[in-house]
């Protein structure tokens, strides 16, 4: 039932400020993708965003990965910080133990040619990456993104689902030609992401990415079999739902509750 709510290995380039986002935190860092995986990618910006929160506790980190929206793509990684500021709060606020928070890019242009966008297989290798330079649990590793960054989830979670504890795709499109498109692949993600718990949120004034595209992708993971997928849509939400999400505790409780087995 539909909620409708009312109301790698690397090197570090560079470090700078965010202010205060989390208690007491290691100081978010631009890190580099490890040139022997970032040579195999298409789309994706070799630097990415590094934000740790160092809070107490004996458990590994876990693993959360945002994917920006399109206003994102490019090959300034600073430009992300606005876009997750919204959720790197949200884990100061709701999220109690320690956790890693990884921001990639998208690139505009694809080194092939043709119009940049998010390709499982780049962050594939950006995963393989991380396993090599950072500690963090590997049965909590959660994805999440927002808008073109939505689509990402969906395509990410639908080709490897076997990395994830849990998805949350936000007003994501589900097709790579824009906005509206529909992946001809849409089934197959689904029979995947039946595997894995998913979170879907949608806003239903959003004239970008219509709700109705995300009420499919959850139709579709149900009728495939999957029974941990579900859906909210905000009934006075539109484009930017992401700003109510990420500042829920039930984003948070939902999420890191997740384990994979």
């Amino acid at each position: 039932m539909i909620d409708r709510m009312k109301k790698p290995f690397v090197s570090i380039t560079s470090l700078f400020l965010l202010g205060s986002l989390f208690g007491q935190p290691e100081q978010p860092e631009i890190r580099t993708l490890d040139s022997k995986f970032a040579k195999e990618t298409q789309c994706l910006n070799p630097e990415y965003l590094l934000f740790s929160a160092s809070k107490t506790g004996k458990d590994k980190p876990a693993l959360l990965i945002y994917l920006h929206g399109g206003g994102g793509v490019g090959n300034d990684v600073r430009r992300l910080q606005g876009q997750a500021k919204a959720l790197l709060e949200g884990i100061d606020r709701f999220e109690k133990g320690p956790c890693h928070v990884v921001v990639p890019q998208c690139s505009r242009i694809r080194k092939d040619g043709g119009r940049g966008t998010w390709e499982p297989e780049d962050l594939n290798l950006l995963l393989e990456g991380l396993e090599s330079s950072l500690g963090f649990d590997s049965k909590r590793i959660y994805l999440t993104g927002n808008s073109m960054g939505g689509y990402g989830s969906w395509t990410w979670g639908g080709n490897s689902p076997q990395h994830f504890a849990a998805i949350a795709p936000i007003v994501g499109g589900i097709g790579p030609g824009g906005p509206k498109d529909v992946s001809p692949e849409l089934e197959r993600w689904a029979l995947n992401l039946a595997k894995v718990p998913v979170y879907a949120f949608a806003g239903a004034k959003d004239r970008v990415v219509p709700a109705e595209r995300s009420e499919r992708m959850v139709a579709a993971i149900r009728k495939a079999g999957g029974k941990q997928a579900k859906i909210k849509v905000y009934a006075d939400q539109g484009h930017n739902a992401r700003q109510v999400v990420y500042a829920s505790r039930e984003f948070y409780d939902w999420m890191f509750s997740k384990v994979r087995k």
